[in-house]
């Protein structure tokens, strides 16, 4: 524990200017409009080609999960810039939201580049609150790397489960706490405070396989994975979907 503290402290000192434009209240606005957008499209490109093979094998049977009518209806919660869109099956009929709506160059490109999908509406709303989107109105629900960072898991997922049809499914892959007896745990405890300033409330230590295993979901799949990213305390994932 004193070591956490301390080592806390050494990277406290060396992120000094974050913490006082956060101070300031300079920080978290020009983080939501210029730097996580910016780091995070960085990111994604390291991360897509890392966790590619598993969300290739993860969204695989998203057609078996088509409405009465033959068309698949999927949100996305926290799109972002649009990564998975390569994923979805042709003819899918997207819904996109994020409580960031600052990422509209990179959405914008990867729209562009898949044109096999129809885009419905972007609606701007926090995961805990998709009031927008009526009950029972969706096939599939797809969240990936934003549980780390909604500010209530088990409200975002009493909202998948409202928004989505009898039958139809949750799709997601998030990076979770790791092992307590591991050196990446200790390190996870370290760079907490420091990261979930930085990168906009992401929290490296949740165990989110307990979240949703405590959820209502009829049928639950959930792999543990690793995700290696140079220099980044985010190797431990899960990868999986739920059926409602």
């Amino acid at each position: 524990g004193a070591s956490v503290l301390l080592l806390r402290a050494c990277l406290a000192l060396l992120a000094s200017p974050v913490y006082l434009l956060s101070f300031l209240g300079i920080w978290e606005p020009f983080c939501r409009k210029v730097f996580f957008p910016f780091i995070l499209d960085k990111i994604s490109v390291v991360h897509e080609k890392k966790s590619k093979k598993h969300k290739q094998e993860l969204f695989r049977n998203l057609p078996d999960f088509r409405g009465p009518s033959g068309e698949l209806r999927l949100l996305e919660i926290g799109t972002g810039s649009g990564s998975n869109f390569q994923f979805y099956p042709p003819g899918c009929r997207v819904t996109c939201t994020d409580i960031n709506p600052n990422f509209q160059e990179g959405l914008s490109r990867n729209m562009k580049k898949n044109q096999h999908l129809r885009y419905e509406q972007f609606l701007v709303a926090a995961a805990e609150d998709l009031r927008q989107v009526p009950s029972g109105s969706v096939d599939a629900v797809v969240c990936t790397l934003v549980l780390c960072s909604v500010h209530s898991v088990s409200n975002t997922l009493g909202e998948v489960l409202r928004v989505l049809r009898p039958g139809g499914a949750f799709y997601f892959l998030e990076h979770v706490a790791a092992e307590h007896s591991s050196w990446r745990y200790f390190w996870q405890q370290v760079c907490y405070p420091t990261w979930k300033l930085v990168f906009a409330g992401c929290c490296l230590t949740r165990e989110l396989w307990k979240n949703l295993e405590e959820a209502k979901f009829s049928e639950l799949k959930i792999q543990h994975i690793s995700v290696a990213l140079p220099w980044m305390p985010i190797e431990p994932h899960i990868v999986g979907y739920g059926v409602k």
